[in-house]
């Protein structure tokens, strides 16, 4: 379905930028990665363009670099990310301003940055990628919370400002998806194993998600399929924040 597109991946050196890389260059995208360390080898065709998201600059270069490469760009993911595990009161400054410069100034960024081409070249596909924790927080995970608000808010903004430019922008809310980050969470518990079937259990379908599973869902929101699709949050967490609290 994205035969010949070309594509932008931010943070896809690990988790489900990694995936929706992996997943692009297999349907037929020219992709070019940008990110802080290098992706593995695996994602074979790509073109890796080392970036901060957090600097504009360095985000116009990365979609420079596509255009240079590919003669245009068609869909950016903005998938960058990070997290800190506290709540307010035991969240620093130096924390706040990590979370919120890569996960709401980085995608920021690279919205703008795609906009600006593509409103001057036919239009295109953004995708950011939010997260359940936006509307249903997760414990301890205060600014993180909140960073995923801004993107929903920005998703949704991006998409009427611009829409009449042929620029779409949707994004993906992911629950509890089996990635470096979400293994993090559950090392900081005291009983790391006892928490990851806790987890599990919660969810309806029974287990965790997998970053291929999310990278199913960009490709269709990236391709033409999706066309009268803009403006919209697509959760893919399991059926997890679809049940009431009290259980069954």
């Amino acid at each position: 379905m994205l035969e010949s597109k070309s594509v932008v991946v931010t943070g896809a050196s690990s988790g489900i930028g990694l995936a929706i890389a992996r997943r692009f260059v297999a349907e037929g995208a020219r992709v070019v990665v940008g990110s802080r360390s290098e992706p593995p080898q695996s994602i074979k065709g790509a073109l890796w363009v080392p970036t901060d998201v957090t600097d504009p600059v360095a985000v116009d270069a990365l979609v420079g670099a596509a255009v240079t490469a590919h003669g245009s760009l068609e869909v950016m993911v903005a998938n960058a990310g990070c997290q800190v595990q506290a709540s307010v009161a035991d969240t620093t400054d130096a924390e706040f301003d990590l979370v919120m410069n890569v996960n709401v100034r980085g995608v920021f960024n690279c919205c703008r940055a795609a906009v600006r081409h593509m409103s001057e070249h036919g239009g295109g596909s953004i995708l950011t990628i939010g997260s359940v924790a936006a509307d249903t927080a997760d414990h301890e995970m205060a600014v993180y919370n909140a960073s995923k608000g801004a993107v929903h808010s920005l998703t949704r903004a991006v998409a009427i400002d611009h829409g009449s430019d042929g620029i779409r922008c949707n994004a993906i809310r992911p629950g509890w998806i089996a990635t470096e980050m979400t293994e993090a969470v559950f090392d900081q518990a005291d009983n790391p194993t006892a928490m990851r079937m806790d987890v599990m259990a919660r969810h309806p379908v029974g287990r965790l998600g997998l970053p291929d599973e999310v990278a199913a869902l960009a490709v269709w929101l990236a391709s033409d399929e999706s066309a009268f699709v803009s403006g919209s949050l697509f959760t893919i967490d399991g059926g997890l924040t679809a049940q009431s609290p009290i259980g069954g």
